[in-house]
């Protein structure tokens, strides 16, 4: 019973979060545990493709570089981020976030989110179809994050997570899940002026969720966390003093083992490090597979007098390593104290969780309220 447990609670959340690839010749996926955390939380990076290492500096930097935090241009802020999920399938499940900075000084700052990750309403049955009851599982993460400038042009962070993943089934081999993991990001801006029109260059690299292994049945099996290297580049350019261009491009790859390469029993035993090295050079099909676990995302942007913004992106993975490659379009609107954002997925390969969705974000901002006060 336990490992038909395990076994439905890994086709689960493979099923819930579109990792499991269409079957294909030469298809080699590679699984993790909690892979809800690595959804984009927010409609601003979504309406780009889910491009975020060296994008410009927001609110939701927690999730895609914190160490962009360094050169926001607020004192504190605060952004509420919802993100249905299957929105064809089911109504209530979906991905709430919540996140907020604090600027300490001109050299440092903190931020923190919260990620709850709600599958809904479940209604379990025996082998014979007999009620089982009715659970709701779901995942949740929370961090905290230290950022310093480095120098004028460079920044550093480094961020913490407890996780913890509970699918709510009735089984007494059966635990919820808990881990924990940090990450760790650099972020480089360097602003120019070129032909009377301001510039910016910037440069992006985050490795995150590196952790502990996840199990939910004792520690008898352990899945690894999705440890991710997200690296990326960026350029704005002025064309007069109200409008603006930018342009994003970034490069991901898992630093997980590649299924196939070694036995269960070597893949069970070996540790985070060792995972994340071997990362690189552990694929079957030899530095041919190796790249094709690269997935590439980029994005552009157009702003106006810093008040309004229309987005659009792409995001490429290969076909034997997931095949989500979708188009996204988004908006932005700042009013004043408050900024409404929101994006829309296209899926152009298999389907998608949020093909068709519409994604909201919502920030505040404490520095225009102070403003209005006085």
């Amino acid at each position: 019973m336990k490992k038909i447990t395990l076994l439905m609670t890994v086709l689960l959340c493979a099923v819930l979060y579109g990792s499991v690839a269409v079957a294909q010749e030469a298809a080699n996926v590679i699984t993790t545990g909690v892979p809800f955390l690595t959804i984009g939380p927010d409609a601003i990076a979504g309406g780009k493709g889910d491009v975020g290492a060296a994008s410009t500096p927001d609110l939701f930097s927690q999730h895609w570089n914190p160490a962009k935090y360094a050169f926001v241009k607020q004192d504190m802020g605060v952004a509420l981020s919802y993100t249905p999920w299957l929105k064809k399938l089911s109504s209530d499940i979906g991905l709430s976030s919540l996140v907020g900075y604090k600027r300490l000084d001109d050299a440092q700052t903190v931020s923190a989110s919260l990620n709850y990750f709600s599958l809904g309403e479940i209604f379990l049955t025996n082998g014979s179809g007999g009620a089982m009851g009715q659970s709701s599982p779901n995942e949740f993460s929370l961090d905290v994050a230290y950022t310093r400038l480095l120098s004028d042009n460079f920044s550093g962070s480094v961020a913490l997570r407890i996780i913890n993943s509970d699918y709510a089934l009735m089984d007494e081999g059966y635990q919820a899940g808990f881990a924990y993991a940090s990450d760790v990001s650099f972020y480089y801006q360097n602003e120019f002026r070129a032909n009377r029109k301001r510039n910016v260059i910037s440069a992006g690299l985050n490795i995150s969720n590196i952790g502990s292994k996840i199990s939910y049945d004792h520690g008898e099996t352990k899945y690894f966390l999705p440890t991710n290297m997200r690296l990326g580049v960026g350029y704005k350019t002025e064309v007069d003093r109200y409008n603006s261009f930018s342009f994003f491009l970034d490069a991901n790859k898992l630093m997980v083992q590649t299924p196939g390469g070694q036995s269960d029993a070597d893949y069970e035993n070996t540790s985070l490090v060792s995972s994340m090295f071997k990362s690189f050079s552990d694929a079957p099909g030899g530095m041919r597979e190796e790249f094709q676990e690269i997935s590439f995302s980029g994005g552009s942007e157009y702003q106006y007098n810093e008040q309004f913004v229309v987005r659009a992106g792409y995001n490429y993975e290969n076909k034997n390593k997931g095949n989500r490659n979708y188009a996204t379009v988004g908006a932005g609107l700042k009013m004043n104290v408050f900024a409404l954002d929101f994006s829309y997925l296209i899926s152009l390969s298999q389907n998608n969780p949020l093909d068709n969705t519409l994604r909201f974000s919502l920030s505040f901002d404490f520095d225009a309220f102070r403003r209005q006060r006085h």
